[in-house]
């Protein structure tokens, strides 16, 4: 069993007892906490909330729901639906604030509420200390029942959208029309298998294969889109009957895309596919967290743009791109986010521009992939001692680089010419994580490899 609160919400696994995993109990106390944080700051008696097709999902959602109402607070509920679609309805509908019941890329047994503001924009690091601070405390007053919320619920906002991202100027309906396009789609079983055959259907694509699309909440595979997750829909694209495989995590706001042959086009690449797109048609600033791939840098400076490395974390992603102007960005992990829409990772907007992009570019997958930089990154982590200050080690470590290019935003990014290692340390055990990216496999595990080395050098001399 599991719990985990943090600034930008709480997850854990459901069932167990009390504190030590999702509970109904916590559920209700964290749900409380952020409705109180609500009308606090906004002076804001309404919330969005919608959930993905996870088991205990409906549960959830009835106890977030009951939870604010008890606070006074008016909710909209827009069943179920995507981590995106939450975030656009929020503004559109004036609210407070927005919750969303999804553990996104987590296996079926957790689940979490993930909290943004009135903006619709994930919640930054000091509203979520307020939050944590406020379930700490219980300081909660609900309403009297002459002042109890009200309850709605809506299922319009996945097509209002859907439309959005149909009108967004560089979306090209029918460019993507004119190719008759042949797509496999993987949803894992959740709101994706709505939302996904939903837009390719406006966007005109010609067939749509639904693999795992019926939202039951039984994930067919482990749901984060990572390659070793991705062996059926692999195997049923080297069949050659289809132009593209897509693939969205249970909330949707990661994309991974699969080649015409099979093979995959790769997460750290459907953001540079994507910007390089965007870039064709506007010159502009780019940004991605410091753990993405150099490919969005080469991408963005050889189309005139300037490119900008954030701290890992959404939030941290959206605040670069706001002070940069930048007109696309995201993270590596298959998170697209484009400001034209809304500030905020997004797979349906993802697809609509890589299917534009696509079409308009005359190639098959495999071959506008090949056109990119061809990066690779080894994710490796390095486990210490409570005892170890990995403070003053990461210190160490960037003192013994000190002539090379360092960025300390978020841990310690050294740069190689055009390969880097970025060193984080984990904020809730003992371990630091160490992503290197060079042009080759092998490199970047060398490259890993010999700085791990200085840390265990850094240590052992420590203890001497």
């Amino acid at each position: 069993m599991a719990l985990i609160k943090s600034i930008s919400g709480i997850r854990g696994t459901i069932g167990g007892e009390v504190g030590e995993a999702l509970t109904p109990v916590d559920v209700v106390k964290f749900a409380a906490a952020f409705g109180t944080w609500v009308l606090q700051t906004t002076n804001n008696n309404t919330i969005v909330i919608g959930r993905d097709a996870r088991l205990s999902g409906e549960m959830v959602n009835r106890l977030v729901a009951a939870t604010l109402q008890g606070l006074g607070i008016n909710v909209i509920d827009l069943g179920l639906s995507t981590t995106p679609t939450v975030e656009m309805a929020v503004p559109a509908k004036k609210a407070g604030g927005g919750i969303i019941l999804t553990a996104s890329h987590n296996p079926k047994q957790w689940n979490a509420l993930k909290l943004l503001n009135q903006h619709g924009e994930f919640i930054n690091d000091a509203e979520g200390k307020l939050v944590l601070e406020l379930a700490e405390q219980e300081a909660f007053k609900f309403a009297e029942v002459t002042k109890l919320g009200k309850y709605t619920q809506s299922d319009k906002f996945l097509k209002k959208h859907i439309k959005a991202v149909l009108d967004l100027p560089l979306v090209d309906v029918e460019a993507i029309k004119a190719k008759g396009f042949k797509v496999v789609v993987d949803a894992v079983n959740s709101s994706g298998g709505i939302a996904v055959p939903m837009l390719l259907e406006a966007l005109g694509v010609e067939q749509i294969e639904r693999l795992h699309c019926d939202p039951t909440g039984n994930f067919a595979h482990n749901p984060e889109p990572l390659p070793e997750n991705l062996g059926e829909i692999s195997r049923l694209m080297e069949k050659g009957k289809f132009d593209l495989g897509i693939v969205v995590d249970p909330d949707v706001d990661r994309l991974a895309l699969i080649n015409e042959d099979g093979s995959m086009f790769g997460e750290e690449y459907t953001l540079v596919a994507v910007a390089d797109y965007v870039l064709q048609h506007q010159v502009g600033n780019t940004v991605s967290n410091l753990s993405s791939t150099r490919a969005l840098r080469d991408v963005t400076e050889k189309a005139g743009g300037q490119y900008f490395a954030s701290a890992v974390g959404e939030v941290n992603v959206v605040n670069m791109m706001k002070e940069q102007n930048a007109i696309i960005g995201g993270e590596g992990n298959g998170g697209i986010i484009y400001p034209e829409l809304h500030y905020g990772r997004d797979a349906l907007v993802g697809i609509a521009l890589f299917l534009s992009h696509l079409a308009k570019s005359g190639l098959r997958m495999s071959r506008l992939r090949a056109k990119y930089p061809n990066y690779h990154i080894s994710k490796n982590k390095i486990e210490l001692t409570k005892e170890i200050d990995v403070d003053a080690v990461l210190s160490k470590v960037q003192k013994h680089y000190v002539k090379q290019p360092i960025n300390t935003i978020d841990g310690v990014k050294i740069e190689f010419n055009k390969e880097w290692v970025h060193l984080r340390k984990s904020n809730t055990e003992p371990i630091i994580r160490i992503y290197a990216e060079s042009d080759s496999l092998s490199t970047a595990d060398h490259l890993a490899n010999k700085i791990i080395g200085d840390i265990k050098e850094i240590i052992s001399a420590k203890s001497e």
